[in-house]
């Protein structure tokens, strides 16, 4: 617990840390000889990250648990329904870089939802401005990051698009899921400024833009 206070009062360690962790990546990601293993690592280096992130979060109980597993089933009951009726998204399947899947969705994709709508949420957080616009600017990043996600994708067989083409319809849903998970967020009154979430969420952008040129 000594240890656990201490980096929770000086982040910097954990920060340089997950620059470095992403650095490698992408570079083993580009040769040949070690792509598909790293790749394959996708599920722990996201379970890592969303670890290291509630290291920092500054208060857990009952209320922020029971958000986090609202927006965890509501999230992959979203992406379940998408995968298995185009009617959310669009037209898309998953392949096998995410991990276990139920009904072919990935049982990752509720920890993804918890982790880009509190890591947007604690970057807008820090601003004062009106709780309404909060939830608009987070929902937006999650639109920027996400024009960024889907180029690469399909690249590293998280997922696929029907034709290749990307619907944008996808990007409507994904914010207008956005505005509800963020919503639930400030109506339960749930702490997301976390030392960080900035950092964390630099990286995993820079991640995505370094391999769109792969």
């Amino acid at each position: 617990m000594i240890i656990i206070d201490k980096l929770r009062q000086h982040p910097n360690p954990i920060k340089l840390f997950l620059a470095i962790f992403y650095l490698v990546g992408v570079l083993a990601i580009y040769i040949p000889y070690t792509s598909d293993f790293f790749i394959s690592l996708t599920p722990l280096a996201l379970l890592m990250s969303f670890g290291f992130l509630m290291l920092f979060h500054p208060k857990f109980d009952a209320n922020t648990i029971g958000v986090f597993a609202l927006i965890f089933v509501l999230g992959f009951f979203i992406e379940e329904r998408g995968v298995n009726t185009g009617l959310i998204f669009g037209n898309y399947s998953y392949g096998d870089t995410l991990g276990l899947k139920i009904s072919e969705t990935p049982l990752m994709m509720g920890i993804n939802w918890i982790l880009m709508i509190y890591l947007t949420a604690s970057v807008v957080e820090k601003y004062k401005i009106n709780p309404v616009f909060k939830i608009i600017a987070a929902s937006t990043i999650m639109i920027a990051y996400d024009l960024v996600l889907e180029q690469v994708a399909p690249n590293m067989s998280m997922w696929s698009w029907q034709d290749g083409e990307i619907p944008f319809q996808n990007y409507l849903a994904w914010f207008a899921i956005a505005v509800v998970f963020h919503s639930i967020l400030k109506i339960r009154k749930v702490e997301t400024r976390n030392k960080l979430a900035s950092t964390l969420l630099l990286c995993q952008m820079l991640f995505f833009v370094a391999l769109l040129f792969k």
